[in-house]
């Protein structure tokens, strides 16, 4: 029984050992993933903004400015491998309390890769024609890496690279330094009354061009967004390419209520990660070698069993001092046998082999000694005898 207890002890040790290695990297990668259900919101504000009114059909200027970036998982539509998420940007003009750009987003993208996925009804401003590629940027890759990464943007719809510029420190977290540079680019064009164009006809239609200087540092352990600020310029270009009407122009930076809230949630993150890469290992592993021992030292028979079985197998060669003790010795069977008076007269209950010291020996030799001596005297008349008698003393 205990050597069975300890066989078992002794596997569950070495599972546990196995498990504990390869919790780092085959269990992580199973368990560590961006949720379903994600829901989160950041701010980014600035001053001395200028956008173009379309109800005011003028250029405002030196407005207060903020944009609300919703997050919100569509755990119904994601699966184990891919998160759906859906993404709302609201702009707003604090200083005239007036809307400036909204954009709705359904991205389908990998739960360890952040690579987007063409699929669960995945869409730009409702466009489901739109292919959405390259990866999210709200979430890096977990385990991001020193390099440059495509990242779709919704402006241009199309990735665009991301460079890799450094390492800073975000609330005590190490955060690797991403920038994007899009240099003037059209993206579009925009119908205008003439008179905002300095043009005489009624309306007219001009390209737009999208310039942007975006920042994000990201936690390259969880691949989550931890800060970020940018610099977004939409114009309107005449024919020879010379900006004509400002749309847009804003400088935006995370307002530290939402760095504070998204440093939150990655610390939420790395505290699962901790666990699953650091101290269940560390724990299992130590676990899984006491129980190993334990099982090693309990499989292996004891001495004294050992011994014991050994003399059960050797049998009365190897009797215990008990026994030995209890046994009489040949001496002691001899004496007994010539003190037993024997079941038939003349014969003796078991033959034993003479010896110097026996007692027959001794007995044989008295008749014999007599003999020798009666032969050395002169020979005396005997007695006349009946004729059993003599039969008797030859017998004897």
């Amino acid at each position: 029984m205990r050597r069975r207890v300890g066989l078992v002890l002794a596997g569950l040790g070495t599972c546990l050992i196995v498990f504990a290695v390869l919790m780092p990297t085959w269990v992580s990668s199973k368990v560590l993933k961006f949720p379903l259900n994600e829901y989160a919101t950041a701010t980014l504000a600035g001053s001395n903004a200028s956008y173009f009114s379309p109800a005011k059909l003028t250029e405002v200027t030196g407005v207060n400015m903020e944009a609300t970036y919703t997050i919100k998982g569509n755990a119904a539509a994601g699966s184990s491998s891919t998160a759906v998420w859906n993404q709302f940007i609201y702009v707003y003009d604090l200083t005239n309390k007036q809307p400036v750009q909204t954009m709705t987003r359904t991205m389908a993208f990998d739960r360890r890769t952040a690579q987007l996925i063409d699929c669960c009804g995945a869409n730009v401003n409702g466009d489901s024609s739109i292919e959405q590629t390259g990866i999210v940027g709200y979430v890096f890759p977990i385990g991001t890496q020193q390099q440059t990464y495509d990242v779709f943007d919704t402006n241009l719809n199309k990735p665009m690279p991301f460079d890799y510029s450094g390492t800073d420190t975000v609330h005590g977290i190490q955060a690797y330094r991403f920038v994007q540079v899009v240099s003037p680019t059209q993206n579009g064009t925009q119908v205008v009354p003439g008179s905002v164009v300095g043009q005489s006809q009624a309306s007219v239609v001009l390209p737009q061009y999208y310039e942007m200087r975006l920042t994000y540092w990201i936690d390259p352990d969880t691949g989550a967004l931890l800060n970020a600020t940018e610099h977004e310029t939409l114009t309107l270009r005449n024919s020879q390419g010379v900006p004509a009407l400002l749309l847009f122009d804003a400088n935006l930076a995370m307002t530290p209520a939402s760095v504070n809230g998204l440093v939150a949630l990655d610390n939420s993150q790395r505290s699962k990660m901790t666990l699953v890469t650091t101290i269940l290992p560390l724990v299992t592993g130590i676990v899984g070698v006491i129980l190993l021992i334990v099982g090693i030292l309990l499989s292996r028979r004891p001495r004294e069993d050992v011994e014991d079985v050994e003399d059960v197998e050797g049998g009365a060669s190897t009797m215990s001092p008990e026994l030995a003790a209890a046994e009489p010795d040949d001496a002691d069977r001899s004496a007994e046998s010539a003190t037993r008076p024997s079941l038939v007269p003349g014969l003796e209950d078991e033959p034993h082999e003479a010896t110097a010291e026996s007692p027959a020996v001794n007995q044989e030799a008295a008749p014999e000694s007599a003999a020798a001596a009666a032969e050395a005297e002169p020979a005396q008349p005997e007695p006349a005898q009946p004729e059993a008698g003599r039969r008797d003393t030859h017998r004897r």
